[in-house]
């Protein structure tokens, strides 16, 4: 169990996710474990450890929480490089979160229906019938949804319908 901890600290330290201060949808994704000195709290029903498939599955009603930053999912896989009864500094190759993806902070929020972190690519792709971004009253909508994690550039497409829905409510930008 500390060993699938251990792992999942790494995780959030070289994964994507919301920056507290993050200014655009794009930013969003730069620093979500970035903080160090925020401890990361991991809640689920159930744990599977798989170290034949070098995987770590939390299932049920899963919540990551790491300061203002949230990811909520029905299931979180992890898989890392290297065995679990190894060392506790596991290299997490790559994360899939499945059933209503949810990822908050502050004020921004991201929903789909599937999310993949690519640790190795620095890559974190969303995925659904709608992947909707909001900050404060502004919303994006499409069906997919590619963030480079380096860059911070955000790629968001509308496969369904071919178009992407953007709602800006007026001056509400001029706070931020």
């Amino acid at each position: 169990m500390r060993l699938v901890i251990a792992a999942l600290g790494a995780i959030f330290l070289c994964a994507g996710g919301f920056n507290a201060s993050a200014q655009t949808f794009s930013d969003a994704f730069a620093g979500f474990g970035s903080n160090d000195k925020e401890p990361i709290q991991i809640e689920a029903s159930e744990l599977q450890v798989e170290d034949r498939t070098n995987s770590a599955t939390f299932v049920g009603d899963v919540v990551v929480s790491q300061g203002d930053t949230r990811l909520k999912t029905q299931r979180l896989r992890v898989y890392y490089d290297g065995s679990a009864a190894g060392s506790t500094q596991q290299k997490i190759s790559r994360l899939e979160a499945s059933g209503r993806v949810l990822i908050s902070a502050k004020d921004q929020t991201a929903t789909g229906d599937q999310a993949s972190f690519d640790m190795k690519q620095e890559v974190m792709v969303m995925t659904g019938k709608e992947v909707v971004l909001s900050q404060g009253p502004n919303v994006v909508v499409g069906n997919r949804l590619t963030v480079n994690l380096k860059t911070g550039k955000a790629d968001l497409q509308a496969q369904s319908s071919g178009r992407v829905k953007v709602l800006i409510q007026p001056n509400s930008l001029n706070s931020n």
